[in-house]
């Protein structure tokens, strides 16, 4: 008997493509179908100018995501801004008559405390020493400046739009399960912070803490990937 198949769309970080989630296939059970979305002004988008606020990229994950199979089970994945990219995406779903098993947010404290920083502005030393701090981008990339001077507009956009996000608080609540995962020394977040998502939905949420820096995700694939599976196969 072939098992039943649940989607699982996975909503890039700051920067970040559907190639950043080429691994995740690999630590999830043959049941879970790992689809990245991309945005504007990347990888096979790249010709399409980018987004620069969140509620735009959302309305851009949504075209993607409703032109599949929303009859079949799905749930949704992101981190850092693709968990509010995914937060913003499930409003929008459940506007229509579909909604997800399972929200799996990591690496974003809750709505209400997202982009209080701003590094959209920062000189251009100053922007990658911070890049280098947050561990998300290659050492070969921070090191050579043609590729930094490719990746930077892409990821000054992105703070940007996190950076003039407006937290709109929604009439209910999600009844939803959702799952949060974040790590020790992210400086990103704080642990109170993260823990607001349970303001989000009815439910009560599942935090998971890891060690590790804001991209902890790809030091624990298989923890994750566990995760993912033994989540899925319960809802």
């Amino acid at each position: 008997m072939v098992k039943p198949t649940i989607t699982l769309y996975c909503l890039p970080f700051a920067g970040g493509n559907s190639y950043s989630y080429r691994n995740f296939q690999a630590h999830v059970d043959d049941a879970i179908k790992i689809v990245p979305i991309e945005l504007p002004g990347r990888m096979k988008r790249i010709r399409e100018p980018l987004l620069t606020n969140l509620e735009t990229m959302a309305d851009d994950v949504f075209a993607q995501v409703v032109k599949t199979d929303l009859t079949q089970p799905y749930a949704i994945y992101g981190h850092s801004m693709g968990a509010m990219l995914g937060y913003l995406l499930t409003k929008r779903l459940l506007q229509t008559d579909t909604s997800p098993r399972h929200l799996f947010f990591s690496g974003c404290n809750a709505p209400p405390f997202v982009g209080k920083e701003a590094k959209s502005y920062l000189s251009k030393d100053d922007f990658i020493t911070m890049l280098k701090e947050l561990g998300g981008a290659p050492q070969e990339i921070l090191d050579e400046p043609q590729l930094i001077d490719f990746f930077e507009p892409v990821l000054r956009t992105d703070f940007r739009a996190l950076e003039n996000y407006v937290y709109q608080p929604m009439p209910a609540a999600f009844d939803l399960p959702m799952t949060v995962l974040f790590a020790t020394e992210d400086n990103e977040i704080d642990e109170t912070s993260v823990s607001a998502w349970q303001q989000e939905t009815l439910q009560r949420i599942e935090l998971h803490k890891f060690n590790g820096g804001h991209f902890f995700i790809f030091d624990y694939l298989p923890q994750i990937g566990q995760l993912f599976t033994q989540t899925l196969a319960s809802s």
